[in-house]
């Protein structure tokens, strides 16, 4: 039984809507929604429906939102041994876990709806399965219990780039299995400088994050291997799979040095939590530059603005 002598009660409507948009843990979801955009303009060659757009990006928002309030629903018992994590709703008593799981329900339905009927069944089963892989494997089965719990779960986060792949193309090709590798080898690096950051109250609750059970040292050495694997992937969709061309790539290269750069520095200071601090808020910004560099690369005026300068420097040459 969890205590709630923390509670703090309702006093208008909009306090209620508050709390249950807190249950979704809104700031992760965009990260998991520029992953998708940058894989449909892909699939789509730059030239995408709006409507697809919308819907895929609203259903994907609604089966992440599904997750993580399932996963507050698991965890209300270390969030509210956790100072930083005890005034989030459930541990503080403002909602109910029942409350909470119908909720978490009624997102799921309204998700496998809108991209079921809109785009079509494999979006929807794939978005269904990011929300399965995140409770049962990461949140019941890893969390607690792993320090590759990072590493594994990071499948669930790299989901969604294959969902939004699949709601333009209707299948899944090499190309997007290659954007949900890089998003699943950049978790690691991503997850395991916040855990240096907070790696004491992972401790405090008994959960095995890797900073917490094998020393940062290990920890840095993981998240450079992991950095250096992330940055090549991200050359693959250049070559030999030629669906992005050289704007991606200069991009790509451009990032992946800051990353690599920010991730040495850690491996030279592994104590440093600053540096964690600088790596992960650098590691965000990477991967939504990298996929913003996808959409811009995909574009048809981008193909004509590269055609043309190629051109001009050929005759230059020439």
């Amino acid at each position: 039984m969890i205590e709630t002598n923390v509670s703090r009660h309702h006093q208008t409507f909009l306090q209620v809507i508050q709390s249950y948009y807190q249950l979704t843990k809104p700031r992760i979801i965009p990260l998991l929604l520029i992953t998708t955009a940058g894989s449909m303009w892909i699939a789509a060659k730059g030239e995408i429906d709006p409507l697809l757009l919308l819907v895929t990006l609203a259903g994907g928002t609604l089966a992440a939102a599904s997750a993580q309030t399932i996963n507050c629903v698991y965890d209300r018992d270390i969030d509210y041994k956790m100072e930083r994590t005890r005034h989030r709703p459930l541990p503080s008593g403002r909602i109910q876990s029942r409350d909470a799981l119908i909720f978490a329900s009624v997102l799921a339905a309204i998700s496998f709806t809108l991209l079921s009927v809109f785009a079509n069944l494999l979006a929807a089963l794939l978005a269904m399965s990011g929300i399965v892989f995140y409770v049962l494997v990461y949140t019941h089965w890893l969390k607690r219990h792993s320090t590759q719990n990072i590493v594994i779960g990071g499948a669930a986060g790299a989901i969604p780039a294959l969902v939004g792949w699949a709601a333009v193309t209707g299948t899944l090709s090499w190309a997007a299995w290659i954007i949900f590798a890089i998003v699943f080898l950049w978790t690691p690096p991503h997850f395991w400088s916040l855990a240096l950051m907070i790696q004491d109250d992972y401790a405090k609750v008994g959960v095995p994050m890797l900073p917490v059970v094998a020393g940062n040292q290990l920890t840095v050495r993981q998240i450079w291997f992991y950095t250096l694997i992330t940055v090549a992937a991200t050359f693959l969709l250049v070559y030999p799979l030629h669906v992005s061309g050289i704007i991606y790539g200069l991009m790509a290269l451009g990032l992946g040095g800051m990353f690599i750069y920010k991730a040495w520095q850690l491996l030279q200071n592994p104590e440093d939590r600053n540096l964690a601090k600088g790596l992960f808020l650098s590691s965000i910004s990477y991967m939504m530059l990298l996929c913003l560099g996808m959409v811009v690369d995909s574009l048809p005026i981008t193909h004509q603005v590269v055609s043309s300068v190629l051109d001009k420097l050929h005759l230059l040459v020439g």
